[in-house]
Protein backbone atom coordinates (compact mmCIF):
# COMPACT_ATOMS: atom_id res chain seq x y z
CA UNK A 1 0.00 0.00 0.00
CA UNK A 2 1.30 3.28 -1.01
CA UNK A 3 1.32 6.54 1.22
CA UNK A 4 -1.38 8.13 -0.66
CA UNK A 5 -3.83 4.90 -0.21
CA UNK A 6 -2.61 4.40 3.87
CA UNK A 7 -3.57 8.73 4.66
CA UNK A 8 -7.14 7.30 2.88
CA UNK A 9 -7.73 4.47 4.66
CA UNK A 10 -6.53 6.26 8.13
CA UNK A 11 -8.93 9.07 7.30
CA UNK A 12 -11.60 6.16 7.01
CA UNK A 13 -10.80 4.54 9.95
CA UNK A 14 -8.65 6.64 12.84
CA UNK A 15 -10.73 9.93 13.62
CA UNK A 16 -7.83 11.03 16.08
CA UNK A 17 -5.83 11.22 12.76
CA UNK A 18 -8.32 12.71 10.43
CA UNK A 19 -9.56 15.16 12.54
CA UNK A 20 -5.28 16.69 13.17
CA UNK A 21 -4.93 16.16 9.23
CA UNK A 22 -7.94 17.20 7.43
CA UNK A 23 -7.17 20.77 7.79
CA UNK A 24 -4.00 20.86 6.33
CA UNK A 25 -4.59 18.31 3.50
CA UNK A 26 -5.65 19.75 -0.11
CA UNK A 27 -6.99 17.89 -2.80
CA UNK A 28 -4.47 19.10 -5.84
CA UNK A 29 -1.84 16.98 -3.07
CA UNK A 30 -3.10 13.70 -4.56
CA UNK A 31 -2.22 12.27 -7.34
CA UNK A 32 -4.72 9.66 -8.59
CA UNK A 33 -8.09 10.87 -9.77
CA UNK A 34 -9.39 8.26 -7.39
CA UNK A 35 -7.70 9.59 -4.47
CA UNK A 36 -8.94 13.05 -5.50
CA UNK A 37 -12.44 11.47 -5.39
CA UNK A 38 -12.56 9.92 -2.07
CA UNK A 39 -11.04 12.27 -0.24
CA UNK A 40 -13.38 15.14 -1.37
CA UNK A 41 -16.25 12.38 -0.43
CA UNK A 42 -14.77 11.74 3.07
CA UNK A 43 -14.08 15.64 3.42
CA UNK A 44 -17.75 16.68 2.46
CA UNK A 45 -19.09 13.79 4.59
CA UNK A 46 -17.04 14.71 7.83
CA UNK A 47 -17.96 18.62 7.08
CA UNK A 48 -22.05 17.53 7.36
CA UNK A 49 -22.06 14.76 9.52
CA UNK A 50 -19.22 15.45 12.00
CA UNK A 51 -18.11 11.90 11.69
CA UNK A 52 -15.99 8.69 9.44
CA UNK A 53 -17.78 7.83 6.65
CA UNK A 54 -18.31 4.21 5.92
CA UNK A 55 -16.79 2.37 2.89
CA UNK A 56 -20.27 1.53 2.34
CA UNK A 57 -21.71 5.25 2.56
CA UNK A 58 -18.29 6.63 0.61
CA UNK A 59 -19.12 3.73 -2.28
CA UNK A 60 -22.90 5.00 -2.21
CA UNK A 61 -21.70 8.99 -2.22
CA UNK A 62 -19.04 8.15 -5.37
CA UNK A 63 -21.71 6.34 -7.69
CA UNK A 64 -23.95 9.62 -7.14
CA UNK A 65 -21.33 11.92 -9.09
CA UNK A 66 -22.02 12.95 -12.41
CA UNK A 67 -18.38 14.10 -13.07
CA UNK A 68 -16.62 10.29 -13.39
CA UNK A 69 -17.49 7.90 -16.22
CA UNK A 70 -17.64 4.41 -15.40
CA UNK A 71 -13.71 3.41 -16.24
CA UNK A 72 -13.50 6.53 -13.15
CA UNK A 73 -16.33 4.86 -11.09
CA UNK A 74 -14.14 0.94 -11.28
CA UNK A 75 -11.05 2.90 -10.05
CA UNK A 76 -12.84 4.14 -7.43
CA UNK A 77 -14.00 0.89 -6.53
CA UNK A 78 -10.78 -0.63 -6.77
CA UNK A 79 -8.87 1.22 -3.78
CA UNK A 80 -12.28 1.01 -2.04
CA UNK A 81 -11.97 -3.01 -1.80
CA UNK A 82 -8.11 -2.56 -0.92
CA UNK A 83 -8.70 -0.29 1.87
CA UNK A 84 -8.37 -1.59 5.15
CA UNK A 85 -8.21 -1.08 9.14
CA UNK A 86 -4.61 -1.28 9.34
CA UNK A 87 -3.69 0.72 12.57
CA UNK A 88 -0.31 2.76 11.94
CA UNK A 89 1.86 4.39 14.86
CA UNK A 90 -0.41 7.82 15.62
CA UNK A 91 3.20 9.94 15.44
CA UNK A 92 4.86 8.45 12.79
CA UNK A 93 1.78 8.99 10.05
CA UNK A 94 0.76 12.26 11.47
CA UNK A 95 4.83 13.17 10.54
CA UNK A 96 4.84 11.40 7.75
CA UNK A 97 1.75 12.96 6.29
CA UNK A 98 3.09 16.53 7.28
CA UNK A 99 6.73 15.58 4.77
CA UNK A 100 4.52 14.33 2.26
CA UNK A 101 2.11 17.83 2.22
CA UNK A 102 5.14 19.79 2.35
CA UNK A 103 6.53 17.88 -0.61
CA UNK A 104 3.71 18.13 -2.59
CA UNK A 105 3.16 21.69 -1.72
CA UNK A 106 6.48 22.62 -2.85
CA UNK A 107 6.28 20.79 -5.91
CA UNK A 108 3.18 22.18 -7.17
CA UNK A 109 4.08 25.74 -6.29
CA UNK A 110 7.38 24.68 -8.72
CA UNK A 111 4.46 23.66 -11.47
CA UNK A 112 2.56 27.01 -10.72
CA UNK A 113 6.00 29.38 -10.44
CA UNK A 114 7.00 27.82 -13.71
CA UNK A 115 3.91 28.18 -15.67
CA UNK A 116 3.35 32.11 -14.60
CA UNK A 117 6.74 32.70 -15.82
CA UNK A 118 5.86 31.26 -19.25
CA UNK A 119 2.87 33.56 -19.45
CA UNK A 120 0.49 30.72 -18.98
CA UNK A 121 -1.65 32.22 -15.91
CA UNK A 122 -3.71 35.34 -17.15
CA UNK A 123 -4.64 36.25 -13.44
CA UNK A 124 -1.20 36.19 -11.97
CA UNK A 125 1.84 37.73 -12.88
CA UNK A 126 5.38 36.99 -11.78
CA UNK A 127 5.50 39.19 -8.47
CA UNK A 128 3.01 36.39 -6.99
CA UNK A 129 5.97 33.72 -7.51
CA UNK A 130 8.17 34.73 -4.15
CA UNK A 131 4.56 34.20 -2.16
CA UNK A 132 3.53 31.50 -3.50
CA UNK A 133 6.98 29.55 -2.92
CA UNK A 134 6.60 31.01 0.78
CA UNK A 135 3.33 29.89 1.34
CA UNK A 136 4.59 26.24 0.25
CA UNK A 137 7.82 26.47 2.18
CA UNK A 138 5.32 27.11 4.75
CA UNK A 139 3.10 24.15 5.37
CA UNK A 140 3.25 22.95 9.06
CA UNK A 141 0.52 21.00 10.97
CA UNK A 142 0.43 23.51 13.94
CA UNK A 143 0.55 21.38 17.41
CA UNK A 144 -0.18 24.23 19.17
CA UNK A 145 -4.05 23.87 20.29
CA UNK A 146 -4.12 27.59 21.98
CA UNK A 147 -3.48 28.78 25.58
CA UNK A 148 -5.30 27.39 28.51
CA UNK A 149 -6.08 30.50 30.45
CA UNK A 150 -5.55 28.00 33.90
CA UNK A 151 -3.01 25.50 33.39
CA UNK A 152 -0.59 28.48 30.89
CA UNK A 153 -1.04 30.77 33.90
CA UNK A 154 2.72 30.47 35.08
CA UNK A 155 3.30 31.69 30.98
CA UNK A 156 1.17 34.38 31.53
CA UNK A 157 3.20 35.20 34.39
CA UNK A 158 6.48 35.11 32.77
CA UNK A 159 5.04 36.99 29.68
CA UNK A 160 4.21 40.49 32.14
CA UNK A 161 7.72 40.32 33.47
CA UNK A 162 9.56 39.33 30.55
CA UNK A 163 11.88 42.48 29.23
CA UNK A 164 11.15 42.35 25.51
CA UNK A 165 13.51 43.35 23.09
CA UNK A 166 13.03 46.89 21.80
CA UNK A 167 15.53 49.00 19.23
CA UNK A 168 15.07 52.71 21.58
CA UNK A 169 14.78 55.71 19.41
CA UNK A 170 17.47 58.78 20.31
CA UNK A 171 14.69 61.34 20.70
CA UNK A 172 13.29 61.04 24.26
CA UNK A 173 9.34 61.65 24.00
CA UNK A 174 9.52 58.90 21.35
CA UNK A 175 10.62 56.22 24.07
CA UNK A 176 8.01 57.72 26.42
CA UNK A 177 5.33 57.18 24.38
CA UNK A 178 6.47 53.70 23.03
CA UNK A 179 7.82 52.16 26.33
CA UNK A 180 11.35 52.33 25.35
CA UNK A 181 11.46 51.95 21.74
CA UNK A 182 10.14 49.82 18.61
CA UNK A 183 9.70 46.02 19.02
CA UNK A 184 9.23 43.37 16.84
CA UNK A 185 6.48 42.20 14.70
CA UNK A 186 5.19 45.87 14.76
CA UNK A 187 4.17 48.28 12.04
CA UNK A 188 4.99 51.80 12.79
CA UNK A 189 3.60 54.84 10.43
CA UNK A 190 4.26 58.47 10.46
CA UNK A 191 1.51 60.33 8.81
CA UNK A 192 2.65 63.85 7.16
CA UNK A 193 1.89 66.00 4.68
CA UNK A 194 4.58 66.54 1.32
CA UNK A 195 7.46 68.70 2.34
CA UNK A 196 6.80 68.16 6.56
CA UNK A 197 9.74 65.46 7.17
CA UNK A 198 8.32 61.65 6.42
CA UNK A 199 12.24 61.27 4.79
CA UNK A 200 14.14 63.29 7.17
CA UNK A 201 11.95 61.69 10.18
CA UNK A 202 12.96 58.06 9.15
CA UNK A 203 16.37 58.73 7.70
CA UNK A 204 17.23 60.11 11.43
CA UNK A 205 15.63 57.26 13.32
CA UNK A 206 17.37 54.98 11.11
CA UNK A 207 20.61 56.79 10.97
CA UNK A 208 20.87 56.50 15.02
CA UNK A 209 19.64 53.13 14.93
CA UNK A 210 22.77 52.12 12.70
CA UNK A 211 24.95 53.86 15.76
CA UNK A 212 23.00 51.38 17.84
CA UNK A 213 24.50 48.61 15.89
CA UNK A 214 21.63 47.30 14.14
CA UNK A 215 21.37 46.07 11.08
CA UNK A 216 19.22 48.78 9.04
CA UNK A 217 17.33 47.96 5.75
CA UNK A 218 16.19 51.83 3.97
CA UNK A 219 13.67 51.04 1.11
CA UNK A 220 13.16 54.04 -0.76
CA UNK A 221 10.14 54.16 -3.73
CA UNK A 222 10.43 57.90 -3.85
CA UNK A 223 14.19 59.16 -3.92
CA UNK A 224 17.31 57.52 -5.59
CA UNK A 225 19.49 55.40 -3.36
CA UNK A 226 22.01 58.42 -3.32
CA UNK A 227 19.47 61.10 -2.13
CA UNK A 228 18.86 59.00 0.73
CA UNK A 229 22.41 58.03 1.51
CA UNK A 230 23.44 61.96 1.16
CA UNK A 231 20.57 62.98 4.02
CA UNK A 232 22.09 59.92 6.60
CA UNK A 233 25.71 61.60 5.76
CA UNK A 234 24.23 65.07 6.43
CA UNK A 235 22.62 63.49 10.10
CA UNK A 236 25.57 61.31 11.05
CA UNK A 237 27.87 63.96 9.57
CA UNK A 238 26.78 66.92 11.78
CA UNK A 239 27.05 68.42 7.89
CA UNK A 240 25.05 71.06 6.19
CA UNK A 241 23.89 68.46 3.48
CA UNK A 242 24.41 71.62 0.92
CA UNK A 243 28.20 71.68 1.87
CA UNK A 244 28.58 68.01 1.20
CA UNK A 245 30.13 68.20 -1.92
CA UNK A 246 32.39 70.51 -0.66
CA UNK A 247 34.20 68.16 1.77
CA UNK A 248 37.77 66.69 0.70
CA UNK A 249 37.75 63.30 -0.14
CA UNK A 250 40.26 62.49 2.36
CA UNK A 251 37.93 64.09 5.42
CA UNK A 252 34.86 62.73 3.74
CA UNK A 253 36.64 59.20 3.90
CA UNK A 254 38.08 59.71 7.61
CA UNK A 255 34.51 60.48 8.80
CA UNK A 256 33.30 57.61 6.99
CA UNK A 257 36.00 55.22 8.91
CA UNK A 258 35.30 56.82 12.52
CA UNK A 259 31.50 55.82 11.13
CA UNK A 260 32.89 52.32 11.01
CA UNK A 261 34.61 51.96 13.93
CA UNK A 262 31.51 52.95 16.06
CA UNK A 263 29.10 50.39 14.89
CA UNK A 264 28.71 47.42 13.94
CA UNK A 265 25.91 47.09 12.38
CA UNK A 266 25.10 47.64 7.99
CA UNK A 267 22.81 50.18 6.40
CA UNK A 268 21.70 49.05 3.36
CA UNK A 269 19.64 51.09 0.68
CA UNK A 270 17.98 49.70 -1.61
CA UNK A 271 15.87 51.96 -4.40
CA UNK A 272 12.29 50.35 -6.31
CA UNK A 273 10.54 51.90 -9.10
CA UNK A 274 7.56 53.71 -7.64
CA UNK A 275 4.19 51.83 -7.69
CA UNK A 276 6.29 48.74 -8.90
CA UNK A 277 7.72 46.95 -5.78
CA UNK A 278 5.75 45.16 -2.97
CA UNK A 279 5.92 43.04 -0.30
CA UNK A 280 7.32 40.09 -2.46
CA UNK A 281 10.27 41.96 -3.83
CA UNK A 282 11.59 42.99 -0.48
CA UNK A 283 10.89 39.54 0.88
CA UNK A 284 13.52 38.57 -1.96
CA UNK A 285 15.75 41.05 -1.55
CA UNK A 286 15.96 40.27 2.54
CA UNK A 287 16.46 36.36 1.32
CA UNK A 288 19.12 37.83 -0.82
CA UNK A 289 20.84 39.90 1.95
CA UNK A 290 21.19 37.02 4.23
CA UNK A 291 22.48 34.63 1.43
CA UNK A 292 24.86 36.73 -0.74
CA UNK A 293 26.02 39.53 2.44
CA UNK A 294 24.88 37.36 5.48
CA UNK A 295 23.38 40.51 6.51
CA UNK A 296 19.94 39.99 8.78
CA UNK A 297 17.75 43.32 9.37
CA UNK A 298 17.13 43.86 12.52
CA UNK A 299 14.57 47.05 11.32
CA UNK A 300 13.06 47.89 7.74
CA UNK A 301 11.78 51.21 6.80
CA UNK A 302 9.93 51.93 3.60
CA UNK A 303 9.65 55.54 2.04
CA UNK A 304 6.74 54.83 1.64
CA UNK A 305 3.42 53.50 2.01
CA UNK A 306 1.04 54.67 -0.47
CA UNK A 307 3.67 54.67 -3.58
CA UNK A 308 4.66 50.82 -2.94
CA UNK A 309 2.60 48.44 -4.49
CA UNK A 310 0.11 45.30 -3.43
CA UNK A 311 1.37 42.01 -4.06
CA UNK A 312 -2.44 41.12 -3.99
CA UNK A 313 -3.95 43.33 -6.05
CA UNK A 314 -3.20 45.78 -8.93
CA UNK A 315 -3.85 49.13 -8.31
CA UNK A 316 -6.33 49.60 -11.90
CA UNK A 317 -9.16 46.79 -10.55
CA UNK A 318 -9.32 47.97 -6.61
CA UNK A 319 -10.60 50.82 -5.10
CA UNK A 320 -7.75 52.92 -3.05
CA UNK A 321 -9.39 52.53 0.45
CA UNK A 322 -8.84 48.34 -0.81
CA UNK A 323 -5.72 48.71 -1.80
CA UNK A 324 -3.75 50.93 0.49
CA UNK A 325 -5.20 48.85 3.21
CA UNK A 326 -4.08 45.94 1.74
CA UNK A 327 -0.10 47.21 1.02
CA UNK A 328 -0.19 48.07 4.99
CA UNK A 329 -1.76 44.83 5.73
CA UNK A 330 1.11 42.87 3.80
CA UNK A 331 4.17 45.47 5.11
CA UNK A 332 2.46 44.14 8.66
CA UNK A 333 2.43 40.53 7.72
CA UNK A 334 6.21 41.22 6.26
CA UNK A 335 7.29 42.23 10.10
CA UNK A 336 5.87 39.87 11.27
CA UNK A 337 7.46 37.09 8.97
CA UNK A 338 11.16 38.70 9.61
CA UNK A 339 10.41 39.54 12.97
CA UNK A 340 11.25 43.18 12.72
CA UNK A 341 9.80 46.50 13.34
CA UNK A 342 8.84 48.19 10.19
CA UNK A 343 8.59 52.15 10.30
CA UNK A 344 6.91 53.44 6.90
CA UNK A 345 5.06 56.64 6.45
CA UNK A 346 1.51 58.17 4.44
CA UNK A 347 0.22 61.02 2.98
CA UNK A 348 -2.66 63.21 4.65
CA UNK A 349 -5.76 64.48 2.56
CA UNK A 350 -5.81 67.83 1.20
CA UNK A 351 -8.18 68.42 4.46
CA UNK A 352 -5.07 67.92 7.05
CA UNK A 353 -2.47 69.36 4.98
CA UNK A 354 -0.83 72.82 6.97
CA UNK A 355 -3.49 71.63 9.43
CA UNK A 356 -2.26 72.29 13.17
CA UNK A 357 -4.76 69.09 14.39
CA UNK A 358 -3.75 66.52 12.13
CA UNK A 359 -6.95 63.21 13.08
CA UNK A 360 -7.13 59.70 11.63
CA UNK A 361 -9.49 61.34 8.92
CA UNK A 362 -6.55 62.50 7.44
CA UNK A 363 -4.94 59.62 6.62
CA UNK A 364 -4.82 59.84 2.34
CA UNK A 365 -6.82 57.18 0.51
CA UNK A 366 -7.49 54.75 3.28
CA UNK A 367 -9.22 54.80 6.68
CA UNK A 368 -8.45 51.40 7.24
CA UNK A 369 -4.72 52.20 7.56
CA UNK A 370 -4.95 53.02 10.97
CA UNK A 371 -6.51 49.71 11.97
CA UNK A 372 -3.70 47.71 10.68
CA UNK A 373 -0.83 50.18 12.18
CA UNK A 374 0.86 49.41 16.18
CA UNK A 375 1.93 53.17 16.29
CA UNK A 376 0.57 55.94 13.72
CA UNK A 377 1.40 59.61 15.13
CA UNK A 378 1.11 63.09 12.92
CA UNK A 379 4.28 64.77 11.71
CA UNK A 380 2.79 69.03 12.30
CA UNK A 381 4.74 71.56 10.62
CA UNK A 382 3.79 75.53 10.86
CA UNK A 383 5.25 78.52 9.96
CA UNK A 384 5.05 79.09 13.68
CA UNK A 385 7.12 75.98 14.69
CA UNK A 386 9.81 76.44 11.48
CA UNK A 387 10.42 79.76 12.86
CA UNK A 388 11.32 77.57 15.85
CA UNK A 389 13.17 75.13 14.15
CA UNK A 390 10.44 72.53 15.78
CA UNK A 391 7.99 70.05 14.44
CA UNK A 392 4.60 68.62 16.61
CA UNK A 393 4.24 65.20 16.80
CA UNK A 394 0.79 63.92 17.60
CA UNK A 395 -0.22 60.34 18.43
CA UNK A 396 -3.24 58.87 16.49
CA UNK A 397 -2.67 55.11 17.63
CA UNK A 398 -0.71 53.82 20.24
CA UNK A 399 -0.65 49.85 21.18
CA UNK A 400 2.60 50.52 23.23
CA UNK A 401 1.33 52.97 25.54
CA UNK A 402 -1.73 54.79 26.97
CA UNK A 403 -1.86 57.49 23.42
CA UNK A 404 -3.62 60.36 25.54
CA UNK A 405 -0.01 60.23 27.71
CA UNK A 406 1.74 62.72 26.08
CA UNK A 407 -0.35 62.70 22.93
CA UNK A 408 1.07 66.17 21.62
CA UNK A 409 4.78 66.93 22.36
CA UNK A 410 7.48 68.83 19.79
CA UNK A 411 11.04 67.80 19.21
CA UNK A 412 13.49 70.10 17.43
CA UNK A 413 14.46 69.54 14.16
CA UNK A 414 17.71 70.65 11.79
CA UNK A 415 16.46 70.64 7.86
CA UNK A 416 20.07 71.57 6.78
CA UNK A 417 21.51 68.87 8.45
CA UNK A 418 18.53 66.53 8.24
CA UNK A 419 18.84 65.85 11.87
CA UNK A 420 16.12 65.80 14.68
CA UNK A 421 16.49 66.19 18.59
CA UNK A 422 15.17 67.24 21.77
CA UNK A 423 13.95 70.42 23.16
CA UNK A 424 14.05 71.44 27.01
CA UNK A 425 11.49 69.07 28.78
CA UNK A 426 10.41 72.30 30.66
CA UNK A 427 9.19 73.86 27.47
CA UNK A 428 6.40 71.49 26.86
CA UNK A 429 5.64 70.77 29.96
CA UNK A 430 2.15 73.06 29.53
CA UNK A 431 1.82 70.86 26.19
CA UNK A 432 1.63 68.00 27.53
CA UNK A 433 -0.53 67.99 30.58
CA UNK A 434 -3.42 70.03 30.29
CA UNK A 435 -5.40 67.58 28.42
CA UNK A 436 -4.01 68.67 24.92
CA UNK A 437 -7.08 67.49 22.96
CA UNK A 438 -8.98 70.83 24.24
CA UNK A 439 -5.91 73.17 23.00
CA UNK A 440 -6.47 75.09 20.20
CA UNK A 441 -4.11 76.40 17.49
CA UNK A 442 -2.93 79.91 19.31
CA UNK A 443 -2.62 78.00 22.75
CA UNK A 444 -0.10 75.31 20.66
CA UNK A 445 1.77 77.89 19.52
CA UNK A 446 2.15 79.66 22.59
CA UNK A 447 3.46 76.87 24.61
CA UNK A 448 6.47 76.39 21.74
CA UNK A 449 9.81 77.43 22.82
CA UNK A 450 12.80 78.61 20.90
CA UNK A 451 14.76 76.66 23.18
CA UNK A 452 16.45 74.06 21.92
CA UNK A 453 19.37 71.15 23.06
CA UNK A 454 22.27 72.36 21.27
CA UNK A 455 24.32 69.75 19.52
CA UNK A 456 27.04 69.10 22.38
CA UNK A 457 27.30 65.71 21.70
CA UNK A 458 28.42 65.04 18.28
CA UNK A 459 28.53 61.82 16.53
CA UNK A 460 31.90 62.73 15.20
CA UNK A 461 34.73 65.08 16.75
Amino acid sequence: MNLELTIISNLVYNEKYARKVLPFLKVEYFTEKSHKVIFLEIHEYISQYDNLPSLNALSIECQERNDLSDEQYKSVLEVLNVISDDPSDYDWIVDTTEKWCQERAIYLSLMESVKIADGQDSEKDKGAIPQILSDALGVSFDQNVGHDYLDNAGDRFEYYHRKEDKIPFDLEFFNKITKGGLVNKSLNVALAGTGVGKSLFMCHVASSMLLQGKNVLYITCEMAEEKIAERIDANLMNINIQKLSELPRMMFEKKILQLGKKTQGKLIIKEYPTAQAHVGHFKSLIADLAMKRSIKPDIIFVDYLNICASQRYKGSIVNSYTYVKAIAEELRGLAVECNVPIVTATQTTRSGFGSTDVDLTDTSESFGLPATADLMFALISTEELEGMNQIMVKQLKNRYNDPTLNKRFCVGIDRAKMRLYDVEESAQEDLIDSGQDTLVEKDLVKHFTTQKKPFDELKYD
